[in-house]
């Protein structure tokens, strides 16, 4: 069965569970309402409610955005569902998520909710829709309750393993401790076990191709670097900020430009998106701290305590890429669900960059520039950034494939 049937199966429609008794809408009515784009605008939302009152991190983010659109989904595969029943389930399920998610936000989130209800008639399918969203929430955030995805449990108090050569430890310049060890110990969503998907282990650090990757980033990526040009370093800073903050208007593009497709299917692309993210945040937290490969500044410290990279490290081991992980399941996802390239040129910013903006034509181009930046930021091998993309494919992929499960 293709990509594309096995999401058609997933949000084949069934009846609502537990209709609820109203009276007939008034005559007309849903038939002349003036619709707004309600995926777009709880797109919005949602990016709006994280950028402001988020949690610390990312993957605890990810998992906010899994749950609020994965219930949306859900809600949507009911029938009856007239256009009313949608956008009142939609809003619904994502309000009632983020709001118990990001109870910062509730005064917002309450005001957003009302718009978009105001603009539907009343009547039963209006009734009917927002009952739908508020259960499809509330189980699910039961279903996920205790994930170990809270920030807490995602970085718990890491002690490095040895200080032997090639193991991972705290880097300049703040030498703080390892974080998100912890995530590879969370609940996925879909896969059977974290390591499901563990790549090979790194290669041994007297080989060929990690001597080579090595120079490159003594080369590429020292923060004095005359080699590195100002475009490579350009691409470096565009990409040094997080995943889901820089792929928000990746996804954005995406939806917006399929409008022509069913709101079921957006709500879903949206949902199984960050299903998939958050399951190859695991995954990749897992390989991370399976084989602890130290990061490029300690190794290239042996020799040269003078060296520094363009950009501090982050904490964390080198093998696999995160940043690469991330844009290897976004590259998956959008490719098995729209195509390789997307519909238009789409543009999106970079908050680590202010004021440059960059276009683009499909979803492989921001993977293949991730895994050039890193290098050129001085904090990744090459190998590590290939691998990254490899593995989040690969969990992408897996998601796909068991979409079903999801609307079980």
């Amino acid at each position: 069965m293709s990509v594309s049937s096995v999401i058609a199966a997933a949000l084949v429609a069934v009846p609502l569970s537990a209709p609820i008794a109203a009276p007939a809408p008034l005559a007309g009515s849903a038939e002349t309402w003036q619709r707004a784009d309600t995926v777009a605008e709880w797109y919005d939302t949602t990016a709006a409610t994280i950028a402001a009152a988020g949690a610390s991190a990312q993957v605890t983010n990810s998992r906010t955005w899994a749950i609020s659109w994965l219930s949306a989904a859900r809600a949507l595969r009911h029938r009856p569902s007239p256009p009313a029943f949608r956008d009142a389930a939609l809003a619904s399920a994502v309000h009632r998520s983020l709001v118990t998610l990001v109870p910062s936000r509730k005064q917002e989130l309450d005001a957003a909710l009302a718009a978009s209800l105001a603009r539907i008639p009343e009547g039963v399918d209006k009734r009917r829709g927002v009952a739908a969203g508020t259960r499809e929430a509330d189980a699910l955030l039961a279903e996920r309750d205790k994930d170990g995805l809270d920030p807490q449990s995602v970085s718990p108090p890491y002690t490095p393993v040895s200080s032997d050569p090639g193991v991972w430890r705290p880097t300049p310049p703040s030498f703080s401790p390892g974080v998100q060890s912890g995530t590879r110990d969370a609940k996925p969503f879909l896969p059977a076990t974290r390591s499901q998907y563990r790549p090979a282990p790194p290669p041994a650090l007297t080989s060929e191709r990690y001597v080579k990757d090595l120079e490159e980033v003594r080369v590429y990526g020292a923060a004095g670097s005359t080699a590195r040009t100002p475009a490579q370093t350009e691409t470096a800073q565009f990409w040094l900020g997080s995943s889901l903050t820089l792929y928000d208007g990746v996804l954005r593009a995406a939806v917006v430009q399929s409008q022509d497709r069913s709101q079921s299917w957006r709500t879903g692309l949206v949902a199984l998106f960050h299903v998939a993210l958050v399951d190859t945040q695991i995954a990749t937290s897992d390989a991370k701290y399976a084989y602890v490969l130290w990061r490029p500044v300690t190794a290239l410290q042996v020799t040269d305590p003078s060296w520094t990279p363009l950009h501090n490290t982050p904490a964390h081991p080198d093998y696999p890429s995160g940043h690469n992980s991330y844009a290897g399941a976004a590259q998956q996802v959008l490719t098995a669900l729209i195509g390789p390239r997307s519909r238009r040129p789409y543009t999106i910013g970079s908050p680590t960059l202010p004021g440059v903006t960059r276009t683009y034509t499909d979803w492989k181009r921001p993977a293949d520039e991730n895994i050039d930046a890193r290098v050129w930021s001085g904090i990744h091998t090459r190998i590590a950034d290939e691998v990254g993309v490899r593995l989040g494919r690969d969990v992408a992929a897996h998601t796909l494939r068991n979409a079903v499960k999801l609307f079980s």
